[in-house]
């Protein structure tokens, strides 16, 4: 139930994020859902393609076009508020790249993988939306930019895989990680912090 709970929590999290940059490029309300939908589903389908989950959940159950429609409620009704927010969809990201990352882990381990793939699949189902997303509206991904992204999965996947092993409640080890995800990505936002190319 707690997995549920979380992958639910998070793809409401980036269907907001995909809605507010439909509305930063001016796009109405068809635009902003589409762009919801996409953000919230596409980690999800590409790992569920990839382990042989098919067809994936979005075609097995309608909640996630609840939830885009649910986020592009969000972004218009809070649009005032958002457009304050510097670097809105970044931050509102970060909280979505947290939730999933141990999402993407835990159906990839349930699936039987080594560890490895399992942290593998983690990252790509925390950013393949939001790859999307920005494709989309015409912008370089963030996961391909100098910015502290795709890193910050890793940390907290190679952090839950690590707590895994002292037995710790499977709430305390989610929330640890989750919030490791969060916290780096939103002090790499704050700080301007980037990925050195050496």
């Amino acid at each position: 139930m707690i997995h549920y709970v979380w992958e639910t929590v998070g793809t409401l999290v980036f269907c907001v994020s995909g809605a507010i940059a439909a509305r930063e490029k001016e796009m109405d309300w068809f635009g902003m859902f589409v762009m919801a939908f996409v953000t919230g589903a596409g980690g999800g389908l590409l790992r569920s393609v990839l382990i042989g989950d098919v067809p994936p959940q979005f075609l097995k159950n309608p909640m996630t076009f609840g939830l885009a429609a649910g986020g592009t409620v969000i972004a218009l009704a809070g649009s005032e508020w958002w457009r304050k927010m510097r670097r809105a969809v970044s931050v509102v990201d970060a909280l979505g790249l947290g939730l999933f990352t141990v999402t993407g882990i835990r159906i990839s381990q349930a699936h039987g993988l080594p560890w490895w793939a399992c942290l593998a699949l983690g990252v790509i189902s925390a950013t393949f939306g939001g790859l999307l997303r920005d494709v989309l509206r015409n912008e370089i991904p963030l996961v391909l930019r100098k910015e502290i992204y795709a890193t910050a999965c890793i940390i907290g996947g190679l952090a839950l895989l690590g707590l895994d092993r002292l037995g710790l409640h499977e709430g305390v080890v989610l929330g640890i990680t989750s919030t490791l995800v969060v916290v780096i990505r939103l002090l790499a936002i704050r700080y301007a912090i980037h990925q050195s190319t050496g």
